[in-house]
């Protein structure tokens, strides 16, 4: 069993009086080209998978300067307790 025709009004009735007409349109135009956008990166999918890794030049400079702060930090405190 599908939408019907009612079903489909009712749920279009309830969504304009929810959002109102201007952001309704808005809703439709955004998700129109979501879609499209989807659709064209779906199609042009296997061409971006060849796309270089990014250096690791740069993950092992980041890994270095957290190692660096971890050395450098505050010292512990001792408690009088």
């Amino acid at each position: 069993m599908g939408i019907g025709f009612r079903e489909l009004l009712v749920i279009l009735l309830i969504a304009l009086l929810i959002f109102g007409g201007k952001k309704l349109r808005t809703i439709g135009s955004d998700l129109g080209a979501a879609v499209r956008d989807f659709k064209k990166s779906m199609e042009t999918g296997e061409k971006d998978t060849d796309k270089p890794e990014p250096p690791k030049q740069l993950a092992d400079k980041d890994a270095d300067f957290n190692a660096s702060d971890k050395q450098a930090g505050k010292p512990e405190q001792k408690s009088n307790v």
